[in-house]
């Protein structure tokens, strides 16, 4: 069974990963992505976490990125409801599970 500590550190490795992608994109094409995906989660109803969300994807990438690698209990909560999903493959995640099921193992 995995801690919630093994948990926040797989979230923070794949935090990294997508602020890889997004500053390797000079048209910042991910931020976008996660701003409609924010927005749809909304459409369905209020829910304050997404609504804080909305007013961190406002801000200059610079302070998002900071946001979501943020090493604090605000940034492990903000991770566990990331509106950054579909930035990184289907396999790019199996392959960030997988090496810390591996070295968990170990």
């Amino acid at each position: 069974m995995k801690t919630h500590e093994q948990i926040d550190r797989r979230g923070l490795e794949l935090a990294r990963l997508i602020v890889e992608r997004i500053d390797a994109d000079p048209e910042r094409s991910g931020l976008e992505k996660a701003r409609a995906c924010c927005e749809s989660w909304l459409a369905k109803g209020p829910d304050p976490v997404f609504l804080e969300w909305r007013r961190i994807l406002d801000l200059p990438w610079e302070q998002v990125r900071d946001i979501l690698l943020a090493d604090t209990e605000e940034g492990r909560r903000l991770r566990q409801s990331s509106p950054f999903c579909g930035i990184l493959s289907p396999q790019e995640r199996w392959q960030v599970f997988k090496e810390f099921r591996e070295h968990e193992a170990a």
